[in-house]
């Protein structure tokens, strides 16, 4: 009955936890030789972390995240286009927090191996190749020597991310990722928390906007936290930006001098970018939903399955609901492939929609409307959208992304015991 598990990042290691919980033999190869705490901020809807604490992680996961209270659009001059209680503040039954997804990735890791045992991950062990048999599945992966190992399991959980050697054998022509022309600089820089003191703001326009929010509490002494941040410009498609490699370092000067005039008496964006001792270069990618995540005996999660543009703080969520729904179908129907099946039937098409909703701006597709309507630049929003018109688009979005708060607060737990 065991569980194969390629890939060691935040769905894998969700997927090891759920069905430690379940009673379920797991093991995960992550093609790293050392994990580490990489990466910058990312965001935990509500409908994520109840999945964590039903895993027992709510003092650990406190430790490291800011509970977030606010979500705001603010336009290039400064005035609000809309800004809303997040979290506890706007009535869910759990927080939104904003961490440093490393860190996230490393308490999950820690606790794996706390929980299952020092054996229950191997590293530097990179997927190849699967093949699926009526009453098992045959997985082979390749050290960093070069040394290929098989192993045999139930099911095979293909967690391994964007460039997924599960996905690619089950699509192997598909290609690269879709680049649709935005490009990201993220970073992190330490200064004093703006507005509520734990507010996501977005400022700026769909074509060009400059994102922020703090990953940590501040230092009763100084008063600074850690603020992650993101640039972002959208370019002509005809550009060249390479891999997508989260981990490419550039110089502030590639990208400052467009947003050098970003400056409010509450905000001064250019301090901020040049605050950061590293600064990472991102082309922002998804790739086309398909018809399936399940073949035969392997089944996709997480980004291998539907990655998505960032634009409504949910990738790293629905990696994690996602091995909580297919730990249910696995209790319910066993380590088969029906299971696999049960959990595509669930979730495939909502996601999917929810992929092509994101490449579409997501939630902050009201900046285009804004944009139409008087270039941006206004007083008094409310002299340009109706806000009961912003109110049904953010609730559209809410619920296509699975956390409107009454169905949410309502719902049962997706694994009972």
């Amino acid at each position: 009955m065991t569980v194969i598990v390629a890939g060691g990042g935040i769905a894998g290691m969700t997927m090891a936890l759920t069905c430690h919980e379940l009673g379920l033999p797991v093991i995960v190869h992550e093609s790293v030789s050392q994990l580490q705490p990489s990466g910058v901020g990312i965001n935990l809807q509500p409908n994520a972390v109840r999945e964590l604490y039903d895993l027992g992680l709510e003092t650990q996961l406190d430790q490291i995240g800011v509970p977030a209270k606010e979500w705001a659009l603010v336009g290039r001059n400064g005035n609000d286009v809309w800004a809303e209680p997040r979290g506890l503040d706007a009535g869910y039954l759990w927080p939104q927090y904003s961490v440093h997804r490393g860190r996230l990735q490393m308490l999950l890791y820690e606790e794996v191996l706390r929980r299952l045992g020092l054996n229950a991950v191997t590293t530097g062990s990179r997927l190849l190749r699967y093949e699926s048999h009526d009453d098992s599945i045959r997985v082979s992966f390749q050290s960093g020597s070069g040394k290929v190992t098989s192993i045999e399991g139930s099911v095979l959980v293909g967690a391994d991310g964007l460039h997924s050697a599960a996905r690619h054998q089950m699509r192997p022509n598909e290609g690269p990722p879709v680049w649709g022309g935005p490009v990201m600089w993220r970073g992190t820089s330490e200064a004093v928390p703006i507005r509520t003191g734990a507010s996501f703001v977005l400022v700026g326009k769909l074509d060009q906007r400059f994102v922020c929010y703090p990953i940590s509490r501040p230092d009763p002494s100084t008063g600074l936290a850690t603020i992650n941040w993101i640039a972002e410009l959208t370019y002509d498609t005809s550009q060249d930006w390479g891999d997508s490699d989260w981990n490419r370092e550039v110089p502030v000067t590639k990208f400052l001098d467009q947003f050098q005039d970003w400056a409010f008496d509450w905000l001064d964006i250019p301090a901020l970018i040049r605050g950061a001792s590293t600064v990472y270069e991102y082309p922002m990618v998804d790739r086309d939903p398909i018809e399936n995540w399940v073949d035969g005996r392997c089944v996709l999660i997480g980004d291998a399955a539907h990655v998505m543009y960032p634009v409504g703080s949910n990738g790293a969520s629905q990696a994690i609901v996602d091995a909580r729904v297919l730990g249910a179908a696995m209790q319910h129907l066993g380590v088969s492939v029906a299971a696999l099946k049960s959990f595509e039937d669930a979730m495939l098409q909502d996601v999917n929609e929810l992929v092509l909703r994101n490449r579409g701006a997501g939630p902050i597709g009201i900046l285009g409307l804004v944009e139409e309507r008087c270039g941006g630049v206004f007083d008094d929003i409310e002299d340009v959208i109706p806000r009961a018109e912003i109110e049904d688009y953010m609730a559209r979005y809410k619920a296509a992304a699975g956390f409107a708060i009454e169905t949410l607060n309502n719902s049962p737990r997706t694994i009972l015991l």
